[in-house]
C-alpha cells in the first residue's frame, strides 16, 4: 500500500518532524502515514519528561534504547511521530506533550479534533 498524500493539518505540504532520532512510520522523519498504520503515527510531539513517564506506566516505554532496532531512545526536547489515538489518551489524562502542527499529518484530524491539536500547539503564533 502507497503512503498517504504528505499533508499537515492546514492542508501544506507536511514538514520534518525529526531526523535524530529519526521517526515516522515510514522512518522518513515525517509523519506520513497510511491505511496499514494502524495507530495513525500522525502527531509530532515535543518530547516532556512527563510524558515519558506517562507512556512508560502505559506500556510504552519510549526512553529505553533498542540498539536491535536503531533506536536510541527518546529524551525530554526530542521530536516524535506519536499515535494520535495515544496523544489523546494523554491529553484526557492531563499528560498530553505540545505539538508542531506544521509537522502533524492531516490523518490525524480523522481521531483528534482541529480545536484540540491547537490548544496545545507549539508552532501557533
Amino acid at each position: 500500500m502507497g503512503m498517504d498524500e504528505s499533508i499537515n493539518v492546514f492542508g501544506e505540504a507536511l514538514e520534518v518532524c525529526c531526523g535524530d532520532p529519526i521517526t515516522g512510520f515510514y522512518r522518513d522523519g515525517k509523519c506520513n502515514t497510511n491505511k496499514d498504520d494502524v495507530g495513525s503515527h500522525t502527531v509530532c510531539i515535543k518530547v516532556t519528561k512527563e510524558f515519558l513517564e506517562y507512556s512508560k506506566l502505559r506500556g510504552n516505554d519510549l526512553s529505553t534504547p533498542v540498539p536491535e532496532f536503531n533506536f536510541k531512545g527518546l529524551k525530554p526536547g526530542n521530536c516524535w511521530c506519536l499515535c494520535a489515538m495515544r496523544w489523546l489518551e494523554a491529553e484526557k489524562a492531563n499528560m498530553a506533550p505540545r505539538i508542531h502542527l506544521t509537522r502533524t499529518h492531516i490523518k490525524a484530524l480523522d481521531i483528534v479534533s482541529m480545536e484540540l491539536l491547537k490548544k496545545y500547539a507549539v508552532d501557533l503564533n
